[in-house]
């Protein structure tokens, strides 16, 4: 995710200048929309990891184990 952002905001920035006629209401750099995608995905991306590790550690490993 880190790697993601470091490569997606300064390309983000760069666009922005680019498409600048495009952006109706927003500044190239505007941080509200920058900061709340950037706040969705990391939240996203949490709960992509927790929920899955959560159900996996209320499992018997045994079992788990002799599942297949």
């Amino acid at each position: 995710m880190a790697i993601g952002l470091a490569i997606g905001l300064p390309a983000v920035l760069a666009a922005s200048k680019l498409i600048k006629s495009l952006l109706f209401g927003l500044t190239a750099a505007d941080p509200l929309a920058l900061t709340l995608p950037t706040g969705l995905m990391l939240v996203v991306a949490a709960l992509a990891g927790y929920i899955p590790a959560l159900r996996a550690s209320q499992t018997d490993p045994m079992v788990a184990l002799r599942y297949e």
